[in-house]
């Protein structure tokens, strides 16, 4: 006669523990109770749990006393996460025979961990690891569990100043709710719902996953609608990661025909009021691994997500990748042991500011399971040491899927507090001491000067501060685009359309726009024709010098492709200075600072003959050469179409 499964797996554990059972026989001399535990060992085998736990339930009943019977219902309910249950039931073995089965105590810390009960947790590990050859895999789980629970104690006595609420009954529900993805204008919440589906043998278990969205009226989330087709399938969907102008998304979605792995990303983008149909972005990036929870950031230029892929240092880690010069996704690098540890990686959101990044992981010391931590990418392009948000954001329960509104103050997370409810969306209003950098938002219109049409227009943003690019792409059908920059720093604008003089300038971005009230600049390019002008905004000097500054080689390069793609035109390069110094001294000035732009020109390929040069002096001003700001208008340097050499007027 076969022994039950649950005393074989018992021996097994003690003879591995380095424990002998001692005997073989039940803690039980009733014969109902034995018969009852038997009947439920056979739905146990065949994974019916239900079934099983109503036995063994009816056992314990017939005999308070039987050791194996709570033994068996703690794990049967540690498998289905009723960690309070299975605690309570651990516990009752130990009361009965706590020299037994010495590494129950492990068992029953892993329970209790599970539910915040830090303090006997942290006891009962150190009962564990008292014990004399105890499995290798289980002493480590416990040497780690144990930092957890004093990061935990420590914590809960010193909570974060700020609590999470729920987002309301418009988004949340008995079903499970994750992954949320607030719009740049924080109206419109993208979030994964999982419609759980009722299992006669098990309970509940997963059921489809796909996109909800919810928008928000009268400071109220209303009720989620389906995203529908062609986001939504058959197959599971979730973890999206908006674009700043909400104009596009990447994802993550799971088996489906033509994936490259179990889960892949993809990206949707949004036109005429509906999303595209969703493309798989395909190698390198998604592998036959795990490939998910995508974020990208502000200037689409870099995407960052989570992957089982070979290379990494745990389960689940974080890599990313960036864009190269042809729009191709490059090889995927890893974010180093900075940020991933042995344990699994997860859920990266990188804010609008581009360098704060926030990510959950269960392999830093936290409150068990996955926590939310984040960190900086310093001037040194290092990753600061990653910091835990803290109590009560952080639980015993899984902490996933933060993101940030624009403005970094306020954000939303998943987690599962309420029993009922299953997992939720919250939010809270981040304290100072973990908020990103500040962003702002700059809409630009772009129209034909002469007839007002809107116009698609190539534009690209330059930190001048830096030289970089640091935004290139088009305005839409409507002429308008909408980018995230952060703020404190001089920027300089290109805007480019064929048949058109492009459009420049420079501006300091101060202060907080939001995307409802951003930085606005209308944009007006002039047809290429004789007689119109275009200012080089973005052309420095050396101060009272016709020295250039390296800052203005994007600009001048602009002005080569310009002339390059029309050859056609013959232009006038025109210098203005302001008022100090006297007269003459501005003119000649002026003019050199003109012929250092022409010279510029000719030594990259253009013809001289088809240029000329000419200083103004303070002629022509467009500021009040008294302030800084006036003076600063009238220091510029002007292109002038002055004949087309095809004789074209």
């Amino acid at each position: 006669m076969r022994l039950p499964l649950f005393i074989s797996v018992l021996l097994l554990f003690t003879i591995s523990e380095g424990n002998m059972l001692g005997q073989q026989k039940f803690h039980t001399s009733s014969n109902k109770a034995l018969k009852l535990y038997n009947e439920g060992m056979k739905y146990y085998d065949f994974v019916d749990y239900n079934s099983a736990e109503m036995y063994f339930r009816h056992a314990i009943e017939a005999d308070k006393g039987f050791y194996e019977a709570y033994m068996i219902l703690g794990e049967l309910l540690s498998k289905q996460k009723r960690f309070s249950e299975a605690a309570d039931n651990y516990k009752m073995a130990v009361k009965i025979d706590s020299a037994f089965y010495l590494p129950v105590f492990f068992n029953l810390a892993e329970a209790e961990i599970s539910t915040g009960d830090y303090i006997n947790a942290r006891k009962h590990y150190y009962l564990y690891l008292s014990q004399q050859n105890i499995s290798e895999k289980n002493k480590a789980i416990a040497i780690k569990n144990l930092k957890n629970c004093d990061f935990a104690i420590e914590a809960m006595k010193n909570p974060v100043p700020f609590s999470p609420v729920s987002v309301g009954e418009g988004i949340n529900t008995s079903d499970d709710e994750y992954w949320p993805s607030i719009t740049a204008d924080g109206q419109m919440l993208i979030f994964t719902r999982q419609i759980a589906t009722r299992d006669k043998v098990q309970g509940y278990n997963a059921g489809q996953e796909d996109f909800y969205i919810s928008y928000l009226k009268d400071n109220i989330w209303q009720k989620a609608i389906n995203a529908g087709a062609p986001l939504n399938t058959r197959q599971n969907e979730g973890a999206p990661s908006l674009s700043s102008d909400g104009s596009y998304m990447y994802f993550t979605a799971c088996d489906r025909p033509g994936g490259r792995g179990s889960c892949d990303i993809y990206f949707s983008s949004f036109n005429d009021g509906k999303w595209s149909i969703p493309v798989n972005i395909g190698s390198p990036v998604n592998t036959k691994y795990w490939e998910s929870q995508p974020s990208v950031s502000a200037d689409g230029k870099t995407l960052y997500f989570s992957s089982s892929r070979p290379g990494g240092f745990g389960g689940k880690d974080i890599w990313y990748t960036t864009r190269g010069d042809k729009g191709q996704w490059l090889p995927p690098k890893n974010m180093g042991s900075m940020i991933n540890t042995p344990g699994d990686e997860m859920s990266p959101f990188i804010h609008f500011d581009g360098k704060t990044l926030y990510y959950s992981s269960d392999g830093l010391p936290g409150m068990g399971g996955f926590d939310i931590y984040f960190t900086k990418l310093g001037p040194d392009s290092t990753w600061s040491e990653p910091r835990n948000l803290g109590y009560p954001i952080n639980t015993f329960s899984d902490e996933t899927g933060l993101v940030i509104e624009s403005d970094g103050q306020k954000a939303y997370f998943s987690s599962k507090r309420d029993k009922p409810g299953g997992k939720n969306i919250y939010s809270f209003y981040l304290h100072e001491s973990i908020r990103p950098d500040p962003v702002s938002y700059l809409k630009g219109k772009v129209t034909d000067k002469e007839t007002g049409k809107r116009l698609v227009a190539d534009y690209e943003l330059i930190n001048l501060s830096t030289g970089r690019s640091v935004l290139v792409n088009s305005s839409g059908e409507d002429g308008n685009f909408l980018v995230c920059l952060p703020s404190g720093f001089n920027y300089g604008l290109n805007v480019r359309k064929k048949g058109y003089l492009f459009y420049s300038e420079n501006f300091m971005l101060e202060g907080t726009h939001t995307v409802v009230k951003p930085f606005l600049k209308n944009i007006l390019l002039s047809p290429l024709k004789v007689g119109e002008s275009m200012l080089l905004a973005n052309v420095f000097f050396e101060i009272d010098s016709w020295l250039l500054k390296k800052e203005s080689l994007k600009e001048l390069n602009n002005l080569l492709l310009l002339l390059a793609e029309n050859k056609d035109i013959m232009v006038e390069i025109g210098g203005y200075t302001d008022a100090t110094g006297t007269d003459e001294h501005n003119l000649i000035l002026s003019e050199k600072r003109a012929m250092s732009v022409v010279n510029y020109l000719v030594e990259n390929g253009i013809s001289d003959g088809r240029l000329k040069y000419k200083g103004y002096g303070n002629s022509s001003p467009r500021g009040d050469n008294i302030t800084s700001e006036g003076r600063r208008l009238n220091r510029r340097t002007e292109v002038l179409i002055t004949g087309l050499a095809s004789g074209n007027k």
